[in-house]
């Protein structure tokens, strides 16, 4: 089964190795027919720091890293 890959933007890149990605996906509402944005943070492991706040990044699923970090950051040749 292939990994899934999320598309986000950095929110906080704060904590060592790691950083908080945010999520947008829009879909139309069941009820109202409107187009509806959510938006979801995840937390990936990046090994080198290499993001920082605002960045556009690709995640990609992975393996328990800690708690409640299941997420790495790839590159955008990774991601085609």
């Amino acid at each position: 089964m292939p990994k899934r890959i999320l598309q986000g933007t950095v929110v906080s890149d704060k904590n060592e190795k790691t950083v908080v990605v945010k999520v947008e996906r829009r879909f139309t509402h069941p009820v109202m027919k409107k187009t509806v944005r959510m938006t979801k943070k995840y937390k990936a492991h990046d090994e080198n720091n290499a993001c920082k706040v605002g960045d556009q990044v690709f995640i990609q699923e992975s393996k328990p890293i800690s708690k409640d970090k299941r997420w790495t950051v790839i590159t955008e040749a990774q991601a085609q």
